[in-house]
């Protein structure tokens, strides 16, 4: 078996290197080769959201319980972006990211998974243009958030990687629990950020 050899422009320091590489491997993911949910956990006690999203795990989608842990998402993700400063031509991003929350959330109780974290793969990419502007879109933007703060440096790498797998169109080839392991990560996040 052959090791794939570290990721050069890996932007991630000392200690979360092992749990960002445990998550998305250096190399990649493809069909048969997810880590497991032990990778995802590990990566969500990092994100400090570890109990919640270890709670939030077992629940089924399409439940009462799961509803209103979307909707505390939502209203949560609402406020973070009426709270966002733009120019003004940016407003209309704005209020079209709001508009595409209520049917990410639809794929989720519906139990499309794939088509979620290639949804929220954009959702992400839109909310780190509302905050960081430009900045986002920089090569470096994985490591300008880092200096910030730890944890939300960990959380945008995150969003970049599943913003990689949208454009390589690999999301698909993942099964479905490793799937919602991931995108349950990201949300629980937001949730509480």
């Amino acid at each position: 078996m052959t090791r794939c050899p570290p990721c050069k422009d890996l932007a991630i320091l000392g200690e979360y290197r092992a749990i960002a590489e445990a998550l998305f491997p250096p190399c990649g993911l493809s069909a048969g080769q997810e880590p497991g949910i032990d990778a995802a956990a590990c990566f969500a006690e990092a994100l400090g959201i570890g109990a919640e999203y270890q709670k939030l795990l077992g629940i089924k989608k399409d439940t009462a319980q799961m509803q209103l842990f979307l909707g505390r998402f939502q209203n949560n993700l609402d406020l973070l972006i009426q709270k966002t400063w733009v120019e003004k031509s940016d407003v209309v991003r704005k209020e079209k990211l709001q508009d595409d929350v209520p049917p990410f959330m639809a794929l989720i109780m519906e139990e499309q998974i794939t088509r979620a974290v290639e949804e929220f793969g954009a959702i992400l990419e839109e909310l780190a243009y509302l905050f960081f502007g430009s900045q986002s879109t920089k090569e470096d933007f994985t490591e300008y958030t880092f200096r910030i703060d730890m944890q939300m440096g960990l959380f945008w790498w995150y969003g970049t990687q599943l913003v990689s797998l949208k454009k390589a169109n690999k999301s698909a080839a993942l099964c479905n629990e490793y799937q919602w392991a991931v995108l349950l990560l990201g949300i629980c996040y937001l949730t509480n950020f």
